[in-house]
This record gives structure tokens, C-alpha cells and sequence, in this order.
């Protein structure tokens, strides 16, 4: 009776849904009764025989949950809330108003929502997915403002260009993993990726929302301007494109630089310290401080106020995350992975479909783009790949396999997913709108992405 996984799953993030969209539930709270309604049903299962696994206690259940809450925020609060400072001074300073009206003035409207997809794309590549997309929304919402469009048709296709970018290409770890679990060509998967990546975006940012219906959403109260600032009272183009870039800079710096230094020493250790997100997000914020602030005559007392401001906007989004991390530690708790990558064991099928289909269903299950994409690249070479001398079996590309892997990884999500939360958020939205939006990017994504996987493997694979 395993399947029983599945079922209080289901019922856990349905109790969820519902609580928030027809009862207007707080999303943490609901979050938090949705893992312990599947956390006390897999409990009472284990308990009647009814499925294997170790046996569970209330006290076991509220430690998965604490240890899921505090990992999750111990990872994601400093980025989530330093970024949310830097995009709050960007607003008020002038500074993003300054990037959109050049943006617009040297590109003009046509050009602007390519702009912003390149944008996405360096972010992708360079940065954590959490970081680019904190460093991004400001940049969408001014753009949007300026240009006298609704936020949400430029935030889809640059949301996209990043994700995308974030799941297929290394130094990204998702990547970066399964170049190694399936011995592909680093090379191979950027040749492959980056046609791959185009056809998403395009189809993603430029088609899709023909078929979203209305987009036009509130400016999210977070991202509005206390006061308009004047052109030549605003920070400096290059000022204000380079101050949220930093960590970007700091990161590829240190990418760079592990090249040439040996693990272990002193200077390694620097280097990769001041390259962590933490980190190199922390030293944005302070050049923030300096940039947008009291270098534009401002004193720092106006500094620290806004420095409140956008705390108190997102400190719940903050929490929401955290609830989310509770159930997502609940549901890997369940063994539901293992589960699922038993049941498509032994299937016929083409590899990159049953590698983009595992991964897929492992992504919804658990809301973790690396831990589904990892199981499923421990179930799938196990089947396509010789164990003694590690090749994959005739008529399979490494590099085609990885790419089906990572769009599998790049899937619809929900609740149990951190960012799932953090575009709700940032941008206002209710779970039904986020559901609508942010879900069927990328679940378009992830359809486009095998779509040309198989496309391609007519002529390579």
C-alpha cells in the first residue's frame, strides 16, 4: 500500500489550497496544517502496518518540520531580505526608474522586453536562482512603470530566460551535477543547451501569455515609489545597473578564480567566503547603502527607514518560505522519491522521456529542483549506462540526457516550493494567480525543453 504516499500528499496540499483560496487562510499557517495533516497520516500508516519505514512519533514529525522551517530560511532569509533592501532602494533612489527610462530612451518599447530576457539569462547563469530573481523583479516592475505595460507580460519571459538559464547550463550545481552523475560533455550540453534555451523563451515569454488572458496586476505594494524623484536627482546609469549586479560580479569572480587555487588553502577560502550569496549579496547592500543613499545627498537616517520598510514588506513572504520549507522536509521525509523512481523502474520507454517524466513527478512531489533531478539521474543510469565502464548504451547523447533531466527539473511547481512563494510574493499575486502565472511558464519550460530534447535526438541521439 506504498501508493498511500501519493494519496496523503494529495490530500495534504489540497487541505492546503483550499484553507488559502476559499477561506483566505494566512499561506503559512495552511502550509504548516498541510505538513502535519501528512505528517500524522504517514505516522498513523507506518504505525497499522500499512506501509514500511521506520517507526514515527509526534515529537519526530515537529523536528522534520523545525529542521525544514530553519534550513530553508538559514539558506534563503539573508539573500530573500538583503535583496529585498537593495530593490527597495533602487526604487526610491531613483535608480530603477533611471535603468527603465534608458532602457526605453536607447532601445525603445520594441526592444525592451529583450533587454530584460538577457538580463535574466546572465542572472541565471551567474547567480542562485533566489538572488537573479530578487535582483530581476525590481528592474521589471520599473521597466513596466515607465513603459505604461503590465508588469506581469515582461516578468514572464525575463522569469523564464532565468530559470532556464538556472536549470540547463553549468556553473549552475543542478547542471553541474548531471554533467558528472551521466559522464557528459561540458561542451556538448551548452552546444545543445543554448538552442534548447532559445526555442523556451520564445515560446514561453512571447507565446504563452497570448493564451494567460488578462495580466494586468496591481503594482505590488513592496516595489511602489514613496515619492517621485527627479531625473537629476537620480543615481547614474552605469551607478544604478552596476550596484545590483555585485553579487553577479563577486560570484563569477570566484568561479573564475577556483580555476587557478587549491582547495584547502587560506586563499581559496576567502575568495569562496566573499563569493557565497550570503556574502556577496551583504556587500551589495551596503554599496546600496552608499550608492543610493548617502552619495545622492541623502542622510543615513533615510537609509535605515528604507532599510525598515522593505523588511517589514517582506518578512511575510520570508515565513511563507520558511512554512513551505516544513512541508517540503515532511514529504522527502515520506520516502516518496524512492517510491516514485520504483514504480518507473523496469519501464520500456525512451530514456529522455522516462528521464524528464521522473523527474517531473519528483519536482512536484518534493518542490526540489536538484534533489529530483539527482534522483532521477541515479534511476535512469542505472538503466542506460554499462556500471563497469560507465558509457551510456548505444544510441544515447550524455549531453541530451542531461538536458531532458534539467527541463524535467524545470517543471510546474506549487507550494511545496520555495520559489513558488517568493514570485507570490514579490509580486503581490494570490496562490491562484501565482498558480496561473509563475506555474504554466514553467510548466512551459519544461514541455518546450523536451519538446526540442527529442527534437534533436532525431539527429544526434
Amino acid at each position: 500500500m506504498e501508493w498511500l504516499h501519493i494519496l496523503w500528499i494529495v490530500l495534504g496540499i489540497g487541505l492546503m489550497l483550499v484553507l488559502n483560496i476559499k477561506y483566505k487562510l494566512n499561506a503559512m499557517l495552511a502550509l504548516l496544517l498541510a505538513a502535519l495533516l501528512i505528517g500524522v497520516a504517514e505516522m498513523v500508516s507506518v504505525l497499522a502496518g500499512w506501509i514500511p519505514g521506520d517507526e514515527l512519533t509526534l515529537g519526530s514529525l515537529l523536528d522534520t518540520m523545525m529542521t525544514g522551517f530553519g534550513s530553508t530560511l538559514g539558506s534563503l532569509a539573508i539573500i530573500v531580505v538583503f535583496g529585498a533592501v537593495i530593490g527597495k532602494l533602487m526604487v526610491d533612489s531613483g535608480a530603477a526608474a533611471q535603468i527603465a527610462q534608458t532602457l526605453i530612451d536607447r532601445l525603445g518599447l520594441r526592444w525592451v522586453k529583450v533587454s530584460l530576457v538577457v538580463c535574466g539569462t546572465v542572472f541565471g547563469l551567474a547567480m542562485f536562482y533566489e538572488v537573479a530573481f530578487i535582483v530581476l523583479a525590481p528592474l521589471i516592475i520599473a521597466v513596466a512603470h515607465e513603459a505604461k505595460m503590465p508588469f506581469m507580460k515582461l516578468a514572464i519571459p525575463a522569469v523564464a530566460a532565468t530559470t532556464t538559464a538556472h536549470s540547463l547550463f553549468v556553473p549552475q550545481p543542478g547542471p553541474v551535477a548531471l554533467v558528472d552523475a551521466y559522464n557528459a560533455d561540458t561542451g556538448m550540453t551548452y552546444i545543445y543547451g543554448i538552442p534548447i534555451a532559445i526555442a523556451t523563451i520564445a515560446v514561453t515569454g512571447w507565446v504563452l501569455p497570448r493564451f494567460l488572458g488578462s495580466l494586468d496586476y496591481a503594482e505590488p505594494a513592496m516595489m511602489k515609489q514613496d515619492e517621485v524623484v527627479a531625473p537629476e536627482n537620480r543615481p547614474s546609469f552605469a551607478i544604478s545597473i552596476l550596484t545590483p549586479l555585485i553579487p553577479a560580479i563577486i560570484m563569477i569572480t570566484a568561479t573564475v578564480a577556483n580555476v587557478w587555487l587549491t582547495e584547502g588553502t587560506w586563499s581559496y577560502d576567502v575568495v569562496n567566503f566573499i563569493g557565497s550569496s550570503p556574502v556577496a549579496i551583504t556587500i551589495a547592500m551596503i554599496a546600496a547603502f552608499f550608492l543610493f543613499g548617502t552619495r545622492q545627498d541623502r542622510p543615513f537616517s533615510w537609509v535605515m527607514d528604507t532599510f525598515d520598510e522593505a523588511v517589514k514588506a517582506i518578512a511575510g513572504v520570508v515565513l511563507i518560505i520558511g512554512a513551505g520549507g516544513a512541508l517540503k522536509e515532511i514529504i522527502i521525509d515520506t520516502g516518496i522519491g524512492d517510491f516514485i523512481g520504483g514504480l518507473m523502474t523496469g519501464v520500456d520507454a525512451n530514456p529522455y522521456i522516462m528521464a524528464w517524466l521522473i523527474t517531473v513527478m519528483i519536482r512536484l512531489a518534493t518542490g526540489q529542483g536538484v534533489v529530483s533531478a539527482m534522483t532521477a539521474a541515479g534511476i535512469i543510469s542505472a538503466a542506460v549506462m554499462d556500471p563497469a565502464s560507465g558509457q551510456m548504451m548505444a544510441g544515447v547523447d550524455p549531453a541530451l540526457l542531461v538536458m531532458a533531466t534539467a527541463a524535467g527539473s524545470n517543471t510546474l511547481t506549487h507550494v511545496n516550493d520555495a520559489s513558488f512563494w517568493l514570485f507570490k510574493g514579490y509580486f503581490g499575486l494570490s496562490v491562484k494567480d501565482t498558480l496561473k502565472t509563475w506555474g504554466l511558464l514553467q510548466l512551459c519550460n519544461s514541455l518546450v525543453g523536451l519538446g526540442m530534447v527529442l527534437l534533436l535526438s532525431l539527429f544526434v541521439g
